[in-house]
Formats: C-alpha cells, sequence, structure tokens
C-alpha cells in the first residue's frame, strides 16, 4: 500500500466518490480547490433530472459544509501555464484537461499531492506534481 499522506487534494472525480473509496487510500486531512467548487456548481446547473439535480445539489452542499476551498491565484496560474507546458512537451493536448491541470496547479503550488480516478489526464508532470491514483 502507498504512503498515506498527511494532506492532499482531491480532485472533482475524487470528491465525487468518496463514498466509494477506501479512507485507507485517502489522506488524513483532503483539501478540494476553488475549481473543484465550481464544477459542482456547474454540475448543478447543467442537468434539467430532478433525481440527479437533487444530487449533485447534495454533494455541493456537503462540499461547501466540509471544505475551505484552496483558490486559483496568481502562483497557481503561473504554475498552470508550466503544467500547460509540459502537457504539450508530452506529446498531449492540454484543451480538455484545462480544469484538470488548473487543480493540478493548485495542488502544485501548495505542495500537495493530487487524488484522482484518472491518473493518466496527468502523465508528464511527475517533476512538478506528485498524482496519487484512487
Amino acid at each position: 500500500m502507498p504512503e498515506r499522506h498527511a494532506a492532499g487534494v482531491l480532485d472533482t472525480c475524487a470528491y465525487l466518490e468518496l463514498g466509494s473509496l477506501d479512507p485507507g487510500l485517502l489522506p488524513d486531512f483532503p483539501e478540494i480547490t476553488a475549481v473543484t467548487m465550481a464544477e459542482l456548481h456547474q454540475g448543478v446547473v447543467m442537468t434539467t433530472d430532478p433525481a440527479v439535480k437533487a444530487l449533485r445539489n447534495e454533494q455541493l452542499g456537503a462540499a461547501i459544509v466540509e471544505f475551505t476551498p484552496l483558490p486559483f491565484d496568481g502562483e497557481a496560474a503561473a504554475r498552470y501555464g508550466s503544467l500547460v507546458a509540459m502537457t504539450l512537451a508530452a506529446g498531449r493536448s492540454p484543451r480538455p484537461r484545462r480544469l484538470d491541470l488548473m487543480i493540478a496547479a493548485i495542488a502544485s503550488v501548495h505542495g500537495l499531492p493530487l487524488y484522482t480516478r484518472n491518473a493518466k489526464d496527468f502523465r508528464g508532470l511527475g517533476s512538478l506534481l506528485e498524482v496519487v491514483e484512487v
């Protein structure tokens, strides 16, 4: 089993699947970012299905109560540029993963590992970001 970190950033998919993840694989003190919070708000307004909307509202409400999101600030913006450059250097397009790269930039500037269900989205960023697949 990989080393358990004291703190770490959950990307949006990891946050949404918290209930099905083994708590032993997660950091003791999980964090989320303002970008994830924005994605949760988007998820609520993007659906017309009442049952899905209700579930998404519950997930958003829980995030609002449980977390103070880490901001996407000037330092994160600069790191985002570096991660985009590294993504391009790895022969991959940053376009479909812009929000993921913003979340990764926030984790990176805080020196925190990024917990994700989709580690492949972060290939080629290892020198600036520790990725933990859960």
